[in-house]
């Protein structure tokens, strides 16, 4: 059963600042940890999936929420 995920507010941040503090975030977790980023950066929808892919996390959920958005992500091995 996994745990609740922790939740990482970077509301008010502009690229590039939520992607650099989301890879900092997870560096310091175990792979399989889940966190979830919300972001009010229009960019961030096209940024956190490039990284998730680029970094080998795996983004288990994208929400659109009111000013932004959330996102559900689960550090990979690497």
């Amino acid at each position: 059963m996994l745990e609740p995920a922790d939740v990482y507010d970077l509301r008010g941040l502009n690229c590039p600042l939520p992607v650099l503090r989301t890879r900092k975030r997870l560096q310091g977790m175990r792979p399989g940890e889940r966190l979830w980023i919300e972001t009010t950066d229009p960019l961030a929808a096209i940024d956190i999936p490039a990284f998730c892919n680029q970094e080998g996390h795996a983004l288990i959920e994208t929400q659109t929420v009111a000013g932004g958005h959330r996102f559900l992500i689960e550090r990979g091995k690497g």
